[in-house]
């Protein structure tokens, strides 16, 4: 290709940037007009999730390409993450410290520019959305290869909070470590789920090595960091952080290895029009209680994506149902559906209806 052919494509690419930036600029002051119509209102709701999945839905069906619509759909997050903190950043609890997979899904959600704070543990990430000290929280709930994460949905129980959304992420384990060779590897630190995900491989090239779970993949790295003979398996961008050598990556014995989060706030979504209901059930301990439980859910041709059964603490061998369903509470035969089900369930609690993750 000619010099001058090349001059030309850049200068075009120059124009369209500068055309780009314009467009982003009208946009951010248009929010900025939304926020001082809502303060006007006394509206103080500013981060709509059910709009944000319906805009982010409809620019991946009209993707023209070449890029993929998920890439594309990640760019305009970003768009729409800058323009809320222009209305009112939000501030999202997640599993920490920094670096863990909580926090890149509670990035993925919300965008870089709301304001993320990184907790200890799992009930306090609830403790904290329950106060109002942040407005939503990010919590893992399932994982592909190793099922649900029970304390997520223990929590639930006894908690006033909704689920406000979820989020789908693309598990990748790497093994870090100080050191240069697995021969020099003598301890193993990481979370219990990754450890479970990466069993086979780990079996195969570091038989034999001590095994030591702790809280999250992120204390992993910093725990191998600190001390010699050890590594971590956790995300790639642990080691950045903590300053570790990767020397194998996408370990995880199952390609497909995908966690799914929840988006967990004091109200749930309006309806976007793709969504999902979450609730605990219970019935009584006799032949065909669960079948009757569930009958109005078939009979009102609503499809069921998961059960899951959690002892419920209130006596031995009672139990409750976490279920996700499709649709929205709002929807009229998911809402009567619901109302059959509060009738005749010996315990009903809905979590919340939220829009299906996007991304």
């Amino acid at each position: 290709m000619s010099t001058e052919a090349l001059a030309r494509i850049r200068a075009r690419i120059d124009a369209i940037d500068q055309e780009l930036l314009g467009l982003i600029s009208e946009r951010a002051k248009l929010a900025k007009e939304v926020a001082a119509v809502k303060a006007a209102d006394g509206d103080r709701q500013f981060y709509r999730p059910e709009r944000e999945a319906a805009v982010l839905r409809r620019i991946k069906e009209r993707n023209p390409g070449p890029l993929e619509g998920e890439e594309i759909a990640r760019l305009f997050r970003e768009i729409m993450s800058a323009c809320l903190a222009l209305e009112q950043p939000l501030s999202v609890a997640f599993l920490g410290p920094e670096g863990t997979f909580t926090q890149t899904a509670a990035r993925k959600h919300f965008g870089h520019s709301a304001r993320v704070t990184p907790l200890g543990d799992i009930p306090a990430i609830f403790r904290e959305v329950e106060a109002g000290s942040c407005g939503y929280g990010v919590v893992p709930v399932e994982n592909s290869t190793e099922g649900i994460v029970s304390h997520t949905l223990d929590i639930f129980m006894r908690s006033p909070l909704k689920i406000a959304g979820e989020v789908t992420l693309r598990i990748h384990q790497a093994l870090m470590s100080r050191e240069n060779n697995l021969e020099d590897i003598r301890t193993l630190f990481s979370h219990q789920q990754s450890l479970a995900q990466c069993r086979g491989w780990l079996d195969h090239h570091l038989p034999g090595i001590e095994r030591v779970a702790v809280g999250s993949n992120a204390q992993a790295a910093d725990r191998a960091a600190a001390q010699a003979g050890a590594a971590a398996v956790a995300g790639e961008s642990a080691a950045e952080l903590y300053g570790l050598r990767v020397l194998a990556n996408r370990i995880e014995d199952e390609p497909g290895n995908t966690t799914r989060f929840l988006v967990i706030a004091r109200q749930d979504s309006p309806p976007s029009g793709r969504d999902k209901t979450s609730l605990l059930l219970s019935c009584r301990n006799e032949t065909g209680g669960l079948y009757r439980l569930l009958a109005p859910l078939a009979e009102h041709c609503l499809s069921m994506t998961r059960i899951e059964s959690r002892p419920s603490r209130r006596g031995i061998w009672d139990y409750v149902f976490y279920i996700d369903l499709l649709g929205h509470r709002q929807d009229a035969p998911v809402g009567k559906a619901l109302q059959q089900l509060e009738q005749d369930a010996l315990y009903c609690k809905i979590l919340g209806s939220y829009p299906e993750a996007v991304l």
